[in-house]
């Protein structure tokens, strides 16, 4: 696990996390991918201004070693966690551990829940999400498969045990 710094997102963050999400998608995720749902999925042309105001409505934390950025994430105030996407340079050593803990601990909520690609899968089950289901998503004309995934939140109801008489 190497030191990174997470802290809140900046609009001259927005540049550098598009293309980390272009490099990501089409690196990382291509093992579980074709090439052409890689392409349909991150095209490199989202404006950034579309990009910002997604960022600015959620709960966006930035990771970061070296000045450089090595990851980040976002979560709306329901807990539904949007992006995840880690440099492919830095995976397995932690950032995505503590983007995901930071996130959750500054959303309290009943529930946690996000659309996990083939490839975050694994990671989301370790961390205790469990599979809702399995979906077939439309992006622009190209079908990706992916998972919605949730788990409790510490405002999650208690099951009351049945009481004996």
């Amino acid at each position: 696990m190497i030191a990174v710094n997470i802290r809140p997102y900046s609009p001259e963050d927005c540049e550098a996390m598009a293309r980390l999400f272009y490099e990501t998608v089409h690196t990382v995720n291509a093992a579980d991918y074709t090439p052409e749902q890689l392409d349909a999925w991150a095209t490199g042309k989202k404006p950034l201004d579309t990009w910002d105001c997604s960022f600015r409505a959620n709960t966006t934390l930035v990771a970061e070693t070296g000045g450089q950025i090595v990851g980040f994430a976002d979560m709306d105030a329901s807990g539904y966690l949007d992006h995840l996407f880690v440099h492919q340079a830095f995976q397995r050593q932690g950032i995505a551990t503590a983007l995901c803990q930071a996130l959750e601990a500054g959303c309290p909520c009943e529930r946690y829940t996000t659309h996990a690609s083939i490839t975050a899968r694994p990671f989301f089950a370790a961390r205790g999400y469990q599979v809702v289901r399995e979906q077939q998503v439309d992006c622009r004309g190209v079908f990706l498969t992916n998972f919605v995934m949730e788990k409790p939140g510490p405002l999650a109801p208690v099951p009351q045990e049945e009481k004996k008489g």
